[in-house]
């Protein structure tokens, strides 16, 4: 009988959450392990939803960074039904999916920067027929 438990979508989430944050204030991985007590590989596991955070570890990260607990799950709700539902607008687990992908931050960063919405269109069609 195995007691191991997979991460899930929402752990996911959580990490990239935790990333998010840990960027925005400018903290390394290993300074924010060095806080924690912890190897800035575990923080990698965290961040990229490969292992769990527990309840606890969760409130000294959320105190590390700043911010309640809550913020960790703002834009998901429970179904009542044992699942999540995501509030009106963008999905926030596919948002957190795409955000995960290699550059996208920093892509996402120069865009804002951009306020012509012309060039922003040209941007859009320049990424799309790259992609395709």
């Amino acid at each position: 009988m195995s007691n191991e438990r997979s991460s899930t979508a929402i752990d996911a989430y959580v990490g990239r959450r935790l990333k998010q944050r840990r960027e925005e204030l400018g903290l390394s991985q290993e300074k924010l392990a060095d806080f924690l007590g912890i190897s800035f590989q575990q923080v990698q596991k965290y961040e990229r939803g490969f292992n769990r955070v527990g309840a606890s570890r969760l409130f000294q990260i959320g105190e590390a960074l700043g911010v309640p607990t809550a913020f960790f799950f703002e834009g998901v709700e429970p179904t009542g039904r044992g699942g999540l539902a995501e509030n009106d607008g963008p999905q926030p687990l596919q948002v957190a999916e795409l955000l995960a992908a290699p550059g996208a931050m920093e892509l996402l960063t120069e865009y804002a920067k951009v306020t012509s919405p012309a060039q922003r269109k040209k941007i859009v069609e320049l990424v799309r027929v790259l992609a395709n």
